[in-house]
């Protein structure tokens, strides 16, 4: 045996926070979902290559590195990101393979822009001087 309950129309007091909260959400979303563009696997090994690179106080420069990583993601895309670093790293390989990256003139330049990138960034959160 069913009783049915008598139906009532939620109340403004009740669903007006709700709302409000919801619309907040919708209008940060953009936001967030720019600084979490970047998987966390790649954020975990460009702070810990950081670290590798820049030894200190271990929390100090955790904090400094991660800095500098959410400086550069807040500028870079991250298929840019991956595009630029690889030349970078491309570009120290020797002999005729490398010379595919080092003879390619708009490689140079994104490798260039890449590298001020990471100075400015690093700079700004103090992780050089």
């Amino acid at each position: 045996m069913r009783i049915a309950l008598p139906q009532r129309s939620p109340r403004p007091s009740t669903w007006l926070p709700v709302a409000a909260m919801t619309l907040a959400a919708l209008f940060a979303a953009p936001v967030s979902a720019e600084l979490s563009e970047y998987p966390t696997s790649e954020r975990f090994n460009w702070v810990q290559a950081c670290l590798r690179d820049h030894p200190g106080g271990h929390y100090e420069m955790v904090n400094k590195c991660a800095c500098a990583f959410d400086q550069m993601a807040t500028e870079l895309k991250f298929e840019d990101y991956i595009e630029m670093s690889t030349a970078l790293n491309a570009n120290s390989i020797g002999g005729e393979r490398g010379s595919y990256i080092r003879d390619v003139e708009k490689l140079q330049d994104e490798i260039r822009r890449y590298r001020a990138l990471l100075t400015k960034s690093k700079k700004a959160c103090y992780v050089i001087r």
